[in-house]
This record gives C-alpha cells, sequence and structure tokens, in this order.
C-alpha cells in the first residue's frame, strides 16, 4: 500500500464498521498461507475438514496427506524453490491435498480450470512454465493433445473416487470410466498416479522450507484488463491478508470450529478458493459440491445435514430458487449467503429472503485483487444493490481517466489499493503498467460511485469484458478463435443481457464466403473454447462499424439491436 498516498484519504467507511471490525489488519501476521494451514490442522486436529460424496477428511488426514505429496513432490519429482505446479481438477477431496502439498514444499499453484480447451490449456502451461501438473483421468485427454508443446516434465494423474475410501472409491471410479472415455494414466507417458505419489511421499523425508510472504503463492490466471489469460502474482502476503481481511468480517457471526461450509464453486477460481482457505483457517468443515449443475443431487447434499453457510454466484442462487425442491429445504441453520465473483440481482436476492429468512450478502473483489475488496455487513437487513465497504487495509477510490480521485456521489473507476493487491501480472510489465495508477493503486476497470457513507456501487464496466456466470469471457480471445474459421472476414464479440448468466457472448461476423454458415462458425468455436465462452448468438453483418483509423466500434456493435 502507498502510504504517503493513503494516509491523506478519508475513509468515511469506517464509521459504517460493524462493532469490533479494526480499521486495519497486520499482512505480516503470518509468514505464509503454508503457516495458516498448519496451526489450523494443528489446532483442529481431530475436527472435520473436507467433506466430498460422504466422505470426510479430518485436518489430521489432511495434514498428513499433504505433508505427503510435498515430500513426494520435493524428494521424487526434485522441484526446486519458485517451480510452478498446475491444478487440473474440480471440488474434490484431493483438490486441498494437493495445493496444501504445493504450498507446504515451498511451490507456486497454478489452478487450470478443467474445462480448458487444448488451446487454452497450452496457453496457461506454456506461460507459467509449470514443471508438472495434477490432473483428473476424465480430463487427460486434452492435457495429451498438448503437453510435448509446453514444459511440463511431470504429470500425476488421479481418479475421481481415489480418496473416497474403499468400496466407494471403487464404485466411483468404475461408475465414471463407463460414462466417460478417459485417457488411462499409463497413456501419458511417465504419468504417475496420485496414490502412488502419496505412498512414495510418505516413505520420504519431507524438509520444512523457508517461505516468505513475498513468495509467489499462487500464478492465478485472468483476461485481466483485456485480452489474453495473464497469470495474476498473488503473494502469500497478499493471501494471508485477504484471509485476515475476510476473517475479521465475517468472524463476527462464524464461529471457530463450529461452522459447515456449503462450497458449490470450483475452487480453483479466487472466490472460492479464498474463502475455502479463509473457513479453514478457522477450523470450519467445508463439503465439496463437485458438480453443482446437477441440482437435484446439490439440493439432495443441502437436505442431508445442517449447514450454516453458502457461498455462490447469482446464477446459482437463481437456479436453486428456481428447482422445486429447495423451499424444502431447512435453513434455520444458515448464518450466512455470500454472492461474489458477479453482480448479484435485486429480484435473485429478494426472492432469497423470502424463502430462506436471510439477507443475500454481496461482496465485491477480482483475481488481482486475492480477490476481497469490499462486501456487505453481515447483519444487513434488506438487500440494497450495493458492494459493500472496503475491507480493513482497503482503500477505494473513484478516479477520471487522469487518476485525479472524485468526490462523493461523482462517478468514475473504482480503484484499489491494499496489501491483497496482486504484485503484477506474470512476465507481463507492459500489461501490468497499464493497470495501477501512478500511485500503485489498482485499476478494477469497473465503473462506479461511492455514497456519503462509504458504500460503493458499480454502475457500469469499462472494460469490454463480457461476465458469464461468474467467468471472465474477453472479447479479444473470442475474435482470435472465430477469425482463424475459414469463411471469416471480420468478427466483433459483445455482451448481450442473459437470464441464466447475467451475459452472453454475441458474435457479429462479416463474411468472406457467402456460403458461411452459423453452424459452421459454432463448430469451430466448439473445438476450441470452452462451455461459457462459447457464442450465444451469431449474426452476420454486411460491414463492422469503425473509426477513421479502421478500430471496431465494439460499444456501437453492443448498442445496436441484433439482426434476427
Amino acid at each position: 500500500m502507498n502510504a504517503t498516498a493513503t494516509q491523506a484519504i478519508d475513509r468515511p467507511w469506517l464509521k459504517e464498521y460493524p462493532a469490533d471490525v479494526p480499521a486495519d489488519i497486520d499482512p505480516e501476521a503470518f509468514d505464509s498461507i503454508k503457516d495458516i494451514l498448519n496451526q489450523a490442522c494443528e489446532r483442529f486436529a481431530p475436527k472435520p475438514a473436507f467433506t466430498c460424496m460422504g466422505k470426510t477428511l479430518t485436518f489430521a488426514e489432511l495434514d498428513r496427506l499433504a505433508r505427503d505429496f510435498a515430500a513426494y513432490l520435493q524428494n521424487d519429482l526434485k522441484l526446486t524453490r519458485g517451480d510452478r505446479v498446475a491444478v487440473m481438477m474440480p471440488n474434490i477431496l484431493q483438490y486441498p491435498v494437493a495445493i496444501f502439498g504445493i504450498l507446504r514444499a515451498g511451490y507456486v499453484v497454478v489452478n487450470c480450470n478443467p474445462l480448458y480447451t487444448p488451446r487454452e490449456l497450452e496457453h496457461q502451461l506454456k506461460d507459467s512454465g509449470a514443471k508438472a501438473i495434477i490432473v483428473v483421468e476424465n480430463f487427460a485427454t486434452t492435457l495429451e493433445q498438448c503437453i510435448a508443446k509446453t514444459g511440463v516434465k511431470h504429470v500425476i494423474t488421479t481418479q475421481l473416487g481415489d480418496l473416497l475410501g474403499f468400496p466407494k472409491s471403487l464404485i466411483v471410479n468404475l461408475v465414471i470410466k463407463y460414462q466417460k472415455k478417459m485417457v488411462p494414466a499409463w497413456n501419458i507417458a511417465g504419468a504417475v498416479r496420485f496414490k502412488d505419489a502419496l505412498a512414495k511421499g510418505a516413505a520420504s523425508n519431507y524438509v520444512k522450507p523457508a517461505v516468505a510472504g513475498s513468495d509467489i503463492a499462487f500464478l492465478q490466471y485472468t483476461g485481466g484488463t483485456t485480452g489474453v489469460s495473464k497469470g495474476a502474482i498473488l503473494t502469500h502476503r497478499n493471501l494471508v491478508a485477504n484471509i485476515q481481511q475476510v476473517g475479521c468480517w465475517t468472524g463476527l457471526e462464524l464461529k471457530e470450529g463450529e461452522e459447515v461450509i456449503i462450497q458449490p464453486l470450483p475452487m480453483y477460481h479466487i472466490f472460492a478458493l479464498n474463502t475455502s482457505i479463509n473457513f479453514m483457517s478457522r477450523g470450519a468443515e467445508t463439503v465439496l459440491i463437485p458438480n453443482p449443475r446437477d441440482m437435484d443431487g446439490f439440493i439432495k447434499e443441502l437436505k442431508a445435514r445442517r449447514w450454516t453457510v453458502l457461498t455462490g454466484v447469482n446464477t446459482l442462487f437463481s437456479g436453486l430458487l428456481h428447482h422445486p425442491e429447495f423451499r424444502t429445504v431447512d435453513f434455520s441453520g444458515l448464518k450466512l449467503a455470500l454472492g461474489g465473483g458477479m453482480a448479484v440481482q435485486r429480484a435473485v436476492a429478494e426472492k432469497w429472503k423470502a424463502v430462506t429468512g436471510k439477507t443475500l450478502i454481496e461482496a465485491y473483489g477480482l483475481t488481482e485483487t486475492s480477490p476481497g475488496a469490499t462486501a456487505n455487513p453481515l447483519s444487513l437487513a434488506e438487500f440494497n444493490g450495493c458492494i459493500g465497504l472496503p475491507f480493513p487495509s482497503t482503500i477505494v477510490t473513484i478516479r477520471d481517466d487522469d487518476e485525479n480521485i472524485l468526490g462523493v456521489g461523482e462517478v468514475g473507476e473504482i480503484c484499489i489499493d491494499g496489501p491483497q493487491v496482486m504484485q503484477g501480472y506474470w512476465q507481463r510489465p507492459d500489461e501490468s503498467a497499464k493497470v495501477f495508477c501512478k500511485d500503485g493503486a489498482f485499476k478494477s476497470g469497473d465503473i462506479g460511485v461511492m455514497d456519503e457513507r462509504g458504500y460503493f456501487k458499480i454502475v457500469d464496466r469499462k472494460k469490454d469484458m463480457i461476465l458469464v456466470s461468474g467467468f471472465n469471457v474477453y472479447p479479444n480471445e473470442i475474435e482470435d478463435v472465430i477469425a482463424m474459421c475459414p469463411g471469416v472476414l471480420e468478427v466483433c464479440a459483445v455482451s448481450m443481457p442473459d437470464e441464466k448468466s447475467t451475459e452472453a457472448v454475441r458474435v457479429v461476423v462479416v463474411k468472406s464466403d457467402p456460403s458461411l454458415t452459423k453452424e459452421t462458425i459454432m463448430a469451430f468455436c466448439k473445438e476450441r473454447l470452452t462451455g461459457y465462452k462459447m457464442p450465444r448468438q451469431i449474426e452476420f453483418w454486411p460491414e463492422l462499424p469503425k473509426t477513421n483509423v479502421g478500430k471496431v466500434l465494439r460499444r456501437t456493435v453492443r448498442d445496436t439491436a441484433p439482426v434476427k
């Protein structure tokens, strides 16, 4: 944080803070996330840490398995300090074991979306310089298609049921095997099974590394301001700070060692990652939902036990509310429903309150801020349409295009300064320079306004980014892919409203081949883009609107009524 810049800024939001929430936190309270997790495993050893598909790992078991995996990485793979290790899996028990083991060994976690196409995965593995990857066998075929073009030397594969115990482990793995054709571990040269890696690690010595707050913990990939995916450099200090910020904000109502957290959001997403580590650090049990799109199974899990916290995005809350069985869930234990990743719609929030009796609390942040920047008080009586108040030690300002700080009620770009703000984008100093103000504040790309009490509200987005169910979709990437399709002369990708996912991808194409069809473009995209990036609507125009220097006027395209 830039002390000179922030000392002169009034913080009206402090007067609105709940009692006992401090104005500032100490980002040096712990040396690393590793120390936070080690302490949690020691304090809450016999308590449940993570539960998935009916199997629970206690903190002691998590500690042992993570230690074994860390030892395997150190001794068998002989990775060196700061090496990057990719993780490509959904919400299963192996995920917390893997990331805790990587951090505990002193390495850097690179989260990969399991639904990536080979092109997307190749870019991330090459850009990060990952030396190793842990992948669920369901998605190993994607890795097989691109691994030769990357620097990955070590592959560890796992099956969904590997940590579920006998006989469930065997049953789940057999069911998955016959449901989906997989690339077995032995078809990827030199691949090692996760269970074998744990066994080897258990038989070898673990060496506790010296990890400093300035060391990188995660390379968390995001489109940033625009364009190709970039790795946000998140240090241990960044995460330690944000864990404390969120912890003191939610700790007023959530008690150590007592809470049960339902986590349907994938932990490779920064929002779920942070909240899961945060709750774990305070002894909560986190129930991982591998496939929240299976709404019947998801609601069955909600009805099977008493739970106190649910994290989600607007589309997930909406989906639950539209399911006929959701009203039969017991909400008597619910303390907090936390919405992030995308804007919470008022209609959804009001219906949530009517059904559950609890206010849906909206928070705000970005990958580049680890991610938490603001949140509404947990005691909020009614949904207010705001993203809330800045967290402790966080300075949020509204600025004009010349970086001048604006006053109450004035509209400008939301800029964020605090110990949770990333160090920059991995090996991209040019892109990093674009998103920081001269005084060090991070430019969010969101347009907002602050009221006299210090509450912030988003009114628009400066970026052309499209937000699909909480995931950033960047027009440049969509355009780059479609431009490669034979028969396409020009292409422009913009957002369009969508009831289910807030926004969807709308594409306008100028043909070079009159026979080109929408179906051809969709088939081309399907091979190269993850599902949520796929165009919802494709239109053919005779030409695209441009500036006098030839730049496509994307806003004009977006504001023009769709051509049927």
